[in-house]
């Protein structure tokens, strides 16, 4: 299958030198600590959501999936955001046939992956809009979906919608198990933060780390205006990783 090529917004995804280093360099951080956070049982799924929409999830899930696959490992990044999907817009793709498609039994796996610019890199996208997305992705199709990919790919990367918006994030998180929280400085409200931690903890996921997006560093005494902090914590403590 030829190459896609990325979006023509090379401020936002890594690709090539298109980031300041400090940004591209914190996406490195942030892959490094993921692998680290699990050191003896290697994470092969990972759901990253926010709690509530517009904080960059998306986003940092197409960056985070660019990374990990600079680095050799074989990824799949899917659209489970079945109520507004955005990664076939970030990486032009066609959005004809995706995981919906899937999951209501109409084509098979193989047909779904799609082949980005970035070596290793697949995308999933999400198809067809559906009324009932919480059911189709608590189905048993999608199971036997992640259970697949789990042995084809390295890592499967899953750009979710927000918790506590509707039921499909805690619904995915069960499945992945661990999840990564994006959160907007200076603009969510804390209740939210802990309303969806409280949801994702419910359904048993571990949340694994904090990604505190659209820092002002000017404000801070960096260099950039635009990066990407990320934090580590097990029970929400923020802990800062320096550059």
């Amino acid at each position: 299958m030829k190459k896609n090529k990325l979006t023509q917004e090379p401020r936002y995804l890594i690709d090539g030198e298109n980031l300041p280093w400090a940004v591209s360099e914190s996406y490195r951080t942030l892959r490094t600590n993921i692998i680290f956070s699990q050191a003896d049982s290697p994470i092969r799924s990972l759901l990253i959501t926010s709690s509530i929409p517009e904080e960059g999830k998306s986003m940092t899930s197409a960056n985070l999936a660019i990374t990990f696959a600079l680095a050799r490992n074989k990824v799949l990044l899917v659209d489970s955001d079945l109520r507004r999907p955005v990664l076939h817009r970030l990486f032009e793709l066609s959005n004809t046939i995706g995981l919906t498609h899937l999951l209501v039994g109409t084509v098979e796996p193989e047909e779904i992956y799609q082949t980005t610019r970035v070596d290793n890199l697949w995308v999933v996208t999400s198809g067809l809009i559906p009324p009932n997305p919480s059911e189709l992705l608590g189905s048993q199709k999608m199971r036997s979906f992640l259970d697949l990919a789990q042995k084809s790919f390295d890592i499967v990367l899953f750009d979710s919608p927000p918790v506590t918006s509707m039921a499909d994030a805690a619904i995915l998180a069960s499945l992945a198990g661990n999840v990564l929280l994006v959160v907007r400085a200076n603009s969510t409200n804390r209740d939210m933060i802990l309303r969806a931690k409280q949801q994702l903890e419910t359904v048993n996921s571990r949340i694994i780390g904090v990604v505190l997006n659209s820092v002002d560093l000017k404000k801070e005494r960096y260099y950039y205006n635009y990066y990407y902090y990320y934090y580590y914590s097990s029970y929400y403590g923020y802990e800062e990783k320096k550059n």
